[in-house]
């Protein structure tokens, strides 16, 4: 299973980004999709989560009512929505997939595949 993820870029703050993670040689709707990003000099950390059907979802606080995580079976592809967006959303964003199931979705080492990362930068 390959992962891309595509659609970082430098923004303003307050302004709107869409994610997509693209999945390739298997597919998606058999597996849990997470974010999570990487800021400078900071440990990777949870972002959000869908699961494999796209009927549960799951957030980290700091984003929540703010970025809204979705999928398209159909087109074997997730997204993630993140509006309003603040400095502290700087970080290179990954998206990985799972195929154990909503079973600690925020842990890292739950997850069996990762796509390269997408640089978001957020300038005050």
């Amino acid at each position: 299973v390959q992962l891309q993820a595509s659609g970082g870029g430098l923004v303003q703050v307050g302004d709107s980004v869409r994610l997509s993670c693209a999945a390739s040689g298997r597919t998606s709707s058999s597996f849990v999709v997470g974010w999570f990003r990487r800021a400078p000099g900071k440990e990777r950390e949870f972002v959000a989560v869908i699961s494999s059907s796209g009927g549960a979802t799951s957030y980290t606080d700091s984003v929540k009512g703010r970025f809204t995580i979705s999928r398209d079976n159909a087109k074997n592809t997730v997204y993630l929505q993140m509006n309003s967006l603040r400095p502290e959303d700087t970080a290179v964003y990954y998206c990985a997939g799972s195929t154990r199931g909503w079973l600690k979705y925020s842990a890292s080492n739950m997850y069996d595949y990762w796509g390269q990362g997408t640089q978001v930068t957020v300038s005050s």
